[in-house]
């Protein structure tokens, strides 16, 4: 179990790879930095894939890109409804980096997800879309009125409810990408070797894609509430 414990805190503890002279230096971080890898991958891979993009006679390569694409669009649509259609790209994009991200542990490659830091950024700029998304629809005057409704009493309530929201975005996907890799652990400590393979591929295939969505739906659902 000390084992255990100190390979949780190595995977906790976020390392500066390097810092740059500014302000007295600002470092960056290994989750930082592998993201900054993920997102160099995913344009080179979208430079490459959108080339020579044809209407007619299409080759393999596109119909499997617009395949996948259509795919992704059509199930964060399906949830997120005909009125927030512009914000797909968006929540396209944030659920491929997310299941990159959480597939990259295949490679050995520690997961940014795994970093609390990360979790809390992609709530943030979820909740600040969510938010935004209401002020756009309803106009300031009656984006603030929302909070009293349906009785003015419970705008309290209605104003924690805005805090709460990234939180539970953040903590759902931190813990949960964090859990699979103690149940991980404790799985190898208790089986032979060769047995945690089928547990490894779940939890590092399956549970990462899912987490990925769940978070990419939840988003959607607040965002579909928000602007109806």
């Amino acid at each position: 179990m000390e084992s255990l414990a100190e390979n949780i805190m190595e995977e906790l503890n976020c390392e500066t790879v390097f810092t740059i002279p500014v302000l007295n230096g600002i470092g960056v971080s290994e989750s930082v930095v592998i993201t900054w890898v993920i997102m160099a991958i995913l344009v080179i891979l979208a430079i490459i894939f959108t080339r020579n993009l044809r209407v007619e006679n299409i080759g393999r390569r596109q119909l499997v890109v617009e395949t996948a694409v259509v795919g992704l669009k059509n199930i964060v649509g399906g949830i997120i409804g005909e009125e927030g259609t512009k914000y797909v790209p968006y929540l396209v994009t944030v659920i491929i980096y997310l299941g990159v991200a959480n597939l990259i542990g295949l490679f050995g490659i520690k997961p940014p997800t795994k970093d609390l830091n990360v979790t809390a950024g992609l709530a943030i700029m979820s909740i600040l879309l969510i938010e935004g998304a209401s002020i756009q629809k309803k106009g300031v005057k009656k984006f603030l009125k929302s909070f009293a409704e349906p009785v003015a009493i419970i705008a309290p309530i209605n104003i924690l409810e805005v805090f709460i929201r990234p939180l539970s975005l953040c903590m759902r996907l931190f813990g949960n990408v964090l859990g699979a890799f103690v149940v991980m652990e404790l799985i190898k400590i208790m089986v032979p070797p060769i047995l945690p393979v089928p547990f490894s591929l779940y939890f590092d295939i399956f549970d990462g894609l899912i987490q990925a969505y769940v978070f990419v739906f939840l988003t959607s659902l607040f965002i579909k509430e928000a602007i109806e």
